[in-house]
């Protein structure tokens, strides 16, 4: 317990859509003001994706990040993280668009291909607030989030020996720390390596604290003392399984793009804040500290915010 906690917020993500919840952050403005208040109330890193918005539909498009980037480091210190996951629906051009061009201290990078289904979702509503909202959902029965051996390779080339960037490696099983195993032993990943354990995702590992246990178990065979590891976990095991994640060594992920809910209860979130302080209050009341954005900095060996291109 003598490290500080690294405390991530994930503002919006590609999987809940507007009609779940009104307090989904869509434009420029909300994800800008989420993403302000949720490092003040602790967030030391802000994981963003973009929305159309119009629509609040997943958007890849360089001008929606634009939007909030320059905004958000203006006002806050956090550590911007920007998608390369994007949404299954999306080509690799579309998804590293944004990276690209505003060269990030840090980027998420899925570490394998998938079923990723959020199919299921769609059969829980009846109204929609926009059309496009239940065919986005059902068409994941069919389509596989492609991230193969290419294009982890090609992201790991242009964006981090390109642009300096580091990452977030997300795994969704424990075949994708095999992968990333293989890509930090080849030299193409260098150590500190920010491991995010990804649970609860239909298609993927499931959110319970025995899969937590064999993931981190395979994490500390293959990986050794070259990692650190964080936990995310989808739904209303937000906060129990982040707990967990912190008690046995790691860092905490939060936020309205995994969980729309506050803490087990059925009751929305009002914000992400609302995630970030419920999140810092049980760390801290169990002894932890949450690591400010400049010592995860230094944790992380991140290049710095005054590096990036927006």
């Amino acid at each position: 317990m003598a490290e500080k906690v690294i405390l991530t917020c994930a503002l919006t993500g590609s999987i809940h859509t507007p009609t779940m919840s009104p307090h989904l952050p869509v434009t420029a403005d909300e994800i800008t003001e989420h993403a302000l208040a949720a490092h003040e109330a602790g967030a030391t890193i802000l994981h963003l994706h973009a929305r159309d918005p119009a629509t609040g539909k997943p958007s890849a498009r360089t001008e929606d990040f634009m939007g909030f980037l320059p905004r958000i480091k203006q006002g806050c210190d956090a550590i911007l993280n920007i998608s390369t996951g994007g949404s299954s629906q999306m080509t690799l051009d579309e998804r590293l668009a944004a990276a690209r061009a505003a060269e990030p201290e840090m980027c998420s990078l899925n570490m394998g291909s998938m079923n990723f289904g959020i199919f299921p979702l769609a059969e829980r509503y009846r109204h929609w607030k926009h059309d496009w909202e239940k065919p986005f959902l059902e068409a994941t029965k069919d389509v596989v989030f492609k991230n193969s051996f290419g294009d982890i390779e090609t992201i790991l080339s242009d964006l981090g020996e390109g642009c300096g960037t580091r990452f977030e490696f997300e795994c969704y099983d424990v075949g994708h720390i095999q992968t990333l195993a293989w890509f930090l032993k080849r030299g193409h990943v260098k150590p500190p390596v920010f491991l995010q354990f990804v649970m609860g995702v239909f298609g993927g590992i499931d959110a319970s604290a025995e899969s937590l246990m064999a993931m981190k178990a395979t994490a500390d065979r293959l990986l050794g003392n070259d990692y650190r590891f964080s936990v995310l976990a989808a739904g209303r095991r937000q906060m129990p399984l982040g707990t967990m994640g912190a008690v046995i060594g790691g860092n905490v992920r939060v936020g309205l793009e995994d969980s729309l809910f506050d803490g087990n209860s059925r009751a929305l979130a009002e914000s992400n804040a609302d995630q970030v302080r419920r999140m810092r209050r049980i760390l801290e009341e169990l002894g932890f500290e949450i690591a400010s954005s400049e010592e995860a900095r230094h944790m992380l060996h991140l290049k710095g915010g005054d590096r990036v291109a927006f």
